[in-house]
């Protein structure tokens, strides 16, 4: 081999696999093939259209894999109970706080009044994105989801919006933890937004990226650690082919993330 062919070979290499996104392979001894895409669940209007590389591996997919078909217009919040005065369920400095978010945000305090604390922090969460300039129409699996149905290519999801609400409502003390954490790594969380948006718009991350701690230990071990178990299950168990995975961009990094467990779990 001649000396250009050699440089050629180990630059290939090197490359290989590297995407203008976050995203990164994994082939699975099923015979699964699975391009990992890190999505935001909101995105900016530059983050439209998706990158012609990743739309093409759309086409080409025996089915877009996502956590749960947001495509439609259904509320996931239906028929959910009502719930005591925040007062009630609430701390007098907690109370005040969240008081304070929501004026900021411009939102009344009155309308979360009897609803459960883990929703309260999701439209917060939701809230914040928008004001920092995020969509829903723009965001990554949204667009996904849009490519597969234009393509016709099959949609499968990993859990769906009842289970994922599910989840939440099983939460200790309706979800207080996730309201305290909402609060408390309020600024923290939109410093991690931006950093997603960057993996996007400018470059995506190494494999080991530094990131804000976001969640505490009780919430990371069930909103990230056992939902990716679950995934991981879910994924070995397909039938062999080709598919693009598209699962929020933190699931893809980080201690338990799901490209390590897929690559460690036993064939």
């Amino acid at each position: 081999m001649s000396l250009f062919q050699q440089l050629k070979t180990s630059l290939c290499a090197l490359f290989r696999g590297r995407y203008a996104w976050p995203g990164l392979d994994v082939t699975l001894p099923g015979g699964q093939l699975l391009h990992l895409v890190g999505s935001i669940h909101m995105g900016t209007r530059d983050m439209a259209p998706l990158p012609p590389r990743l739309l093409k591996m759309i086409q080409q997919a025996d089915a877009l894999i996502v956590e749960a078909d947001i495509s439609g217009n259904e509320t996931p919040f239906r028929d959910l109970p009502s719930y005591p005065p925040l007062r009630e369920r609430l701390s007098e400095s907690r109370f005040q706080h969240l008081e304070t978010l929501t004026e900021e945000l411009g939102l009344s305090i009155s309308l979360f009044d009897s609803q459960p604390l883990w929703q309260i922090a999701m439209v917060l969460q939701a809230t914040q994105a928008q004001k920092l300039g995020l969509r829903p129409d723009y965001g990554i699996d949204y667009q996904l989801l849009n490519s597969a149905r234009e393509t016709q290519r099959p949609v499968i999801e990993l859990e769906g919006a009842e289970s994922q609400i599910a989840l939440l409502r099983e939460l200790p003390d309706g979800g207080l933890s996730l309201l305290e954490d909402t609060l408390t790594h309020w600024h923290t969380n939109a410093r991690l937004l931006q950093i997603m948006i960057g993996w996007w718009m400018e470059q995506p991350p190494g494999e080991t990226p530094t990131l804000p701690n976001t969640f505490s230990h009780l919430l990371y071990d069930v909103l990230m650690h056992q939902r990716n178990l679950a995934w991981c299950e879910k994924l070995h168990a397909l039938p062999p082919g080709r598919y693009v995975v598209a699962v929020g961009a933190l699931h893809l990094y980080g201690e338990g993330n799901l490209p390590s467990m897929l690559k460690t779990r036993p064939g």
